[in-house]
């Protein structure tokens, strides 16, 4: 094979992994399942697809060999293909914020109106864990906290943290985290403790941060 051919076999591949990875929902796929492997109708649920249109994404996903399938039943479960794709989404979204301010202004604007600016660094994490001092708030739906969890940490859902909030112990400090850096239900969490009287900040990023974070000492 002549080197030119095969330059330009080695980019055309390169840009099946790029084509992949240029579609807004494709990323919400893949932020949603950094969370562990997830259902198909799950997914669907999750992001506001039809079934049908999870499914072909998914298969563009796992062309590009960034997802994994396995199948359980009648049910086919999705995953990330190993911690490569997850670093590489994270890659994607800290280029996308350091080369677009847009992106970085409509994060402070929305987190200084739900008083969420204040965050809790992943370094800071492991010393909370272990001085039983705060109460780490898993706001993710029950689904995904049952996959996998920060250690002690207490789950309840955002959408039923109004009606459960007198479960949360008032006198120490509440960290509350989810999916990742864009995901907003921590950020909402944090308005609804801070309006009903608790102190509480959200984690910087989300769980599969801090278990990467885990996984690289």
């Amino acid at each position: 094979m002549k080197t030119s051919v095969l330059k330009k076999q080695l980019y055309s591949e390169s840009a099946a992994l790029t084509k992949a990875l240029g579609n807004p929902l494709r990323l919400e796929i893949l932020d949603l399942l950094a969370q562990g492997a997830l259902s198909v109708e799950y997914i669907s649920e999750n992001t506001g697809l039809s079934v049908a249109n999870t499914s072909a994404h998914l298969q563009v996903l796992r062309q590009a060999r960034l997802v994994s399938a396995r199948r359980d039943g009648k049910q086919v479960f999705y995953s990330l293909s190993g911690t490569d794709t997850h670093k590489l989404l994270c890659q994607l979204r800290a280029a996308a914020v350091s080369r677009n301010a847009e992106i970085g202004r409509l994060l402070e604007s929305y987190r200084e109106q739900k008083h969420s600016a204040d965050q809790v660094r992943l370094e800071e994490i492991s010393g909370m864990i272990n001085s039983g001092k705060v109460v780490l708030l898993d706001v993710r739906p029950a689904e995904e906290f049952e996959i996998a969890a920060l250690p002690g940490a207490v789950s309840i859902p955002v959408r039923e943290l109004p009606k459960r909030i007198a479960e949360l112990p008032q006198d120490c400090e509440i960290v509350t985290y989810c999916r990742g850096e864009f995901c907003l239900m921590a950020d909402e969490a944090v308005a609804i403790l801070r309006a009903n009287g608790y102190s509480a900040r959200r984690m910087e990023k989300g769980l599969p941060e801090w278990e990467n974070s885990q996984l690289q000492r």
